[in-house]
């Protein structure tokens, strides 16, 4: 009775794809969970309103057109601006705080 054997290099050869394998999912999901750097910082408070942290070259309307987009994922229709104020932030300077209806 002839015993079978076990090849060596086959079982490397399979073991290096496995572990190519596994690192380009991880480098794969590295770039897929990344977000683009964007000028802006949009949040929601715990009170429901919407916050911008906005930079200094930043437009009143491009803050209302962010904020508005985030109240629509919330299935609101408007933003309206409840207060605007300068922050001691160097990266977002400028601070709106929007009431979603």
């Amino acid at each position: 009775m002839v015993e079978p054997t076990l090849d060596m290099g086959i079982c490397r050869r399979n073991m290096r794809k496995i572990h190519y394998g596994i690192l380009g999912c991880a480098v794969g999901l590295l770039f897929a969970c990344a977000t683009p750097e964007s000028d802006f910082r949009v949040y929601k408070q715990s009170d429901g309103s919407i916050g911008v942290h906005a930079p200094k070259s930043a437009m009143d309307s491009e803050a209302q057109e962010l904020a508005e987009a985030e109240c629509k994922k919330l299935g609101k229709r408007t933003a309206t601006l409840i207060e605007n104020r300068k922050t001691f932030n160097d990266r977002f300077p400028l601070s709106y705080t929007y009431s979603c209806r």
